[in-house]
């Protein structure tokens, strides 16, 4: 999912330039940067008895869910007994996502996390999807013992982390657990570890990059969601702040501009192939049926994948680019073996750094 691509640097000599840039950022752009991490990724406490509090609360872990571009491409509705998941159209992506898939596993991301909070405090989610409801995603919430699983523990440390890896195996019993956490209703996790299964995948990600920056609408549309500096990621709450891709802060013309200048399918192809490399694994999420519905189970089996990944402390980030493009889906298809289901995710995973995290909106900004 949920997505995530970022501009590069392609030279050392760029590196240089942009470190400088990033080193004239005033530190008031980076306190308020860190003031609004910390307000953003955490557990929060609610008092006894205080149910629209409570409520409020399940929507902000829900909005900690990742999304394609984070985009945060939903709305909630609060009610007195559940609470209404419903697309934001006004936030989609159609050259990257032009039937909405990511979108609808984006809302299945949050479906989880919300479906977790819910269970931590006492209650739960019961999940459906109303296609004639607007498409809205409804969690009726029940009373029940509260369980505090590892999964909702992981919540504010899950991250899409666009780095490279330290390489090394993960154990199997890790992968054990990843695997579990990702089964769903008619979706199927695939995990690769081996080498020479990953390099197959590399290829077809780099024809779909290739594909992808080639296209003038995509590029576009990408750079549209990125934020180049701590003042803009603070300022939209959404898109993809280049500081969580590993790349320097800097004044929005001049990111712009470089950006035009150093974002190459040579170069972005280079950085796709160290991370694969980089990675312990590529995990493949695959489902039965192509619906709104079958989506959003596959964000849900997603976000548990990520959720479990994160609690072993195994960092993951999306290689969406052979199923985004369409006419590489279903070579993927063959080379797994799954027929005519479809490979709905591709998403590396392994041991690495951490990131600045991304940013989200506040609450009432997503309540209608």
């Amino acid at each position: 999912m949920v997505t995530r691509r970022e501009f590069i640097v392609s030279t050392s000599a760029n590196i240089g330039a942009l470190a400088t840039v990033a080193s004239c950022s005033s530190e008031t752009s980076a306190d308020g940067y860190e003031n609004a991490v910390s307000n953003t990724w955490h557990h929060g406490k609610v008092g006894t008895g205080d149910k629209s509090a409570l409520l409020r609360e399940l929507v902000r872990c829900a909005t900690l869910a990742p999304s394609s571009h984070n985009t945060q491409c939903w709305k909630f509705r609060l009610e007195d007994r559940s609470i209404s998941i419903l697309p934001d159209f006004s936030r989609r992506c159609p050259a990257v996502d032009p039937d909405d898939h990511h979108l609808f596993v984006s809302i299945g991301c949050a479906a989880e996390n919300l479906a977790q909070a819910a269970l931590a405090n006492g209650l739960y989610g019961n999940v459906v999807f109303d296609d004639s409801a607007g498409k809205a995603l409804r969690v009726a919430l029940e009373p029940t013992k509260a369980v505090v699983t590892s999964l909702f523990n992981a919540i504010p440390e899950r991250q899409s982390t666009r780095a490279e890896y330290d390489g090394k195996p993960i154990s199997a019993s890790e992968l054990a657990l990843m695997e579990k956490a990702g089964q769903g209703n008619g979706v199927r996790i695939i995990l690769l570890t081996e080498r020479e299964a990953m390099e197959k995948v590399l290829e077809y990600v780099v024809q779909g990059n290739t594909a992808q920056m080639n296209d003038r609408a995509f590029v576009e549309e990408l750079k549209a969601w990125i934020r180049f500096s701590a003042d803009d990621a603070v300022r939209a709450g959404d898109g993809l702040y280049a500081a969580s891709s590993g790349n320097p802060s800097m004044p929005s013309w001049l990111g712009s501009l470089l950006f035009g200048l150093f974002f190459t399918p040579k170069g972005e192809n280079d950085k796709y192939a160290k991370h694969v490399r980089s990675s312990a694994g590529i995990a493949v999420f695959v489902s039965e049926a192509e619906n709104p519905a079958q989506w959003i189970e596959v964000g849900r089996c997603y976000e548990r994948f990520a959720l479990q990944s994160a609690a072993l402390g195994i960092r993951n980030a999306m290689l969406n680019q052979p199923v985004e493009v369409s006419v590489l889906r279903p070579q993927l298809a063959t080379f797994l073996g799954v027929g005519g289901r479809r490979p709905d995710l591709v998403v590396r995973f392994g041991r690495g750094p951490k990131l600045p995290p991304s940013l989200r909106r506040p609450v009432d900004v997503v309540l209608t």
